[in-house]
């Protein structure tokens, strides 16, 4: 398994932004590497969804609902990956999970609290 460290979660205005990173401590670089990256989120009374992805190769995908406004990237000296959540609405308000995996392996950080509010 692999040990998930999440961060950047908190309390916004409509229309502001937040920044989202998972780190994945104790793993090597080359297991890092090999691992396809999300991000899910879960609101109270729903089911969780996937918000973003970015695999292995690098390819990133968004769920209609925050194309254009969310942005999902990697460091890999750091063994990180961030969300980067711009014009945020109240309707983004959740718990956001990370999430990395291989053939061996399917991990999830324990989540950070987003809410969007006024």
């Amino acid at each position: 398994q692999v040990n998930l460290v999440e961060s950047g979660g908190g309390l916004v205005q409509p229309g502001g932004s937040l920044r989202l990173s998972c780190t994945a401590s104790r793993s090597i670089l080359s297991t890092f590497l090999s691992f396809n990256k999300a991000y899910w989120r879960q609101a109270p009374g729903k089911q969780r969804e996937l918000v973003a992805s970015i695999s292995s190769d690098g390819t990133t995908m968004y769920a209609d609902s925050v194309k254009g406004r969310f942005t999902i990237s990697k460091n890999n000296t750091k063994k990180t990956i961030y969300l980067r959540m711009d014009n945020l609405k109240p309707e983004d308000t959740a718990v956001y999970y990370c999430n990395m995996a291989n053939d061996n392996t399917d991990s999830w950080g324990r989540g950070t609290q987003v809410t969007v509010s006024s």
